[in-house]
């Protein structure tokens, strides 16, 4: 077994044993599952067999690792799944709420649930399907203190780990420590212009 990726890791059956490329034998009767993953790679999978009636194993078998698409639309950051403090001190609350509003609009364009009153605002899931991934991302704000003014701001980015996730199956989503690139100025976009 090869990789094209010299540090990639190879697994037989759920058990790594090299990177990069790793004798693999297949008992007689029997199959083993060679996998190949490498973070920002696409895994890498393929089935041997050496059972009766069957194509033997081949000698070699080379994995073209391909780059992963979710990794390339996304970076990594220590914003995601965090509660940021936005203090507000020139702004009224009514205008600050309006621009909150005005900012988590221009990246999610469906709000699930807002409440003026409590100062809190949650969007719906926003989601991106990948080949094998699928990344779930939503805002949510809540003040934090009234005196003196200030507001919680959680980008809650999730990966499922599949493709064609259905964004209701929170199951099979789990944090994320990376965000799409078209979210990646959110947290920034609120400190600079919540004030």
């Amino acid at each position: 077994m090869n990789a094209s990726q010299s540090d990639a890791e190879i697994y037989v059956n759920g058990k790594m044993i090299g990177k990069g490329s790793a004798r693999v034998i297949v008992p007689k009767d029997d199959c083993v599952t060679v996998t190949a993953k490498k973070i920002g790679y696409l895994k890498e999978q393929i089935e041997f067999c050496h059972q009766k009636g069957m194509a033997k194993p081949p000698k070699t078998h080379y994995f073209e690792m391909k780059n992963d698409d979710a990794f390339d639309a996304s970076v990594q950051t220590d914003i995601a799944n965090v509660d940021i403090e936005i203090p507000v001190n020139s702004l009224s609350r009514d205008k600050a709420w309006k621009l909150i509003n005005q900012i988590v609009l221009n990246y999610i364009d469906v709000i699930e649930i807002t409440d003026k009153e409590t100062g809190y605002l949650r969007t719906a899931w926003s989601l991106q399907t990948f080949k094998q991934n699928t990344i779930r991302t939503r805002i949510i704000v809540k003040e934090s203190s009234i005196n003196p003014l200030a507001f919680k701001v959680k980008l809650i980015s999730e990966e499922s780990g599949e493709a064609m996730t259905s964004v209701k199956s929170d199951h099979l989503y789990k944090e994320w420590d990376r965000v799409l690139r078209s979210y990646n100025n959110t947290i920034s976009e609120f400190q600079a212009r919540i004030k």
